[in-house]
Formats: C-alpha cells, structure tokens, sequence
C-alpha cells in the first residue's frame, strides 16, 4: 500500500470525527489562551489533582479504546498492540493535561509568586 493510499485511508475513517476533533482543539486552544492572558505558566503552577485527573483519563483509555474500536483487551497479544495501545493512552493523557492544568489554575484563581 503507498503512503497516498494509507492517508485516504485515515482521512475516511476521521471524517465522521472531524467535528469533535475541532471541537477539542478550539477548547484547548481557548483555555490555553485565556489561562495564559492571566498568568498562568506551565511550569511555574502546580496541581496534584489536575496531574492525577489527566492520568486517570488516560488510564480510562484502556477500557474505553477496545470499546470505541469494538474491540476487546484480551486481543491485544503482539508487541506491536501494546505499543499502539500504550501511544493511544498517553494520546488521551497528554491533552487532558494540557486541558485540565490551566483550567486547575483558573478554578482555583491563583497567581504565581512574583520572582524576586
């Protein structure tokens, strides 16, 4: 299969989807931005919630990917599976994170400390 073939291939099974992937971009980018306009820096804040909600949504991949894919835990045998599951589960913890981070920081209404 060329690369051409294999890209239309994705472009006709993301279709159906394309609105929600917009969709979570447009919330990432607009808490991002508005988190940022007040203070917010990635680093400088911390949040032991908002760290253990974006693992748990990853975590939560294990269960929720089989059953998106009509699929089941018990298929996944080769190393190749593992790895795909594994890229999928911090697929979903990596933008719960950048989500729920500043959001964290805007709930909460805290600015960091000036630098001296």
């Amino acid at each position: 299969m060329t690369i051409q073939g294999a890209l239309t291939i994705l472009i006709y099974a993301l279709a159906p989807f394309l609105w929600l992937i917009v969709a979570g971009i447009a919330l990432l980018a607009t808490i991002q931005l508005v988190a940022r306009l007040r203070g917010y820096r990635t680093f400088g804040y911390r949040c032991l919630a908002a760290n253990l909600a974006a693992l748990a949504v990853g975590l939560a991949g294990l269960w929720w990917i089989p059953v998106f894919t009509n699929s089941q835990l018990a298929y996944v045998v080769t190393v190749f599976d593992w790895v795909a599951l594994i890229g999928a589960v911090i697929g979903l913890a990596i933008p719960a994170w950048l989500i729920l981070h500043p959001l964290s920081y805007l709930l909460r209404g805290r600015r960091l400390a000036a630098p001296p």
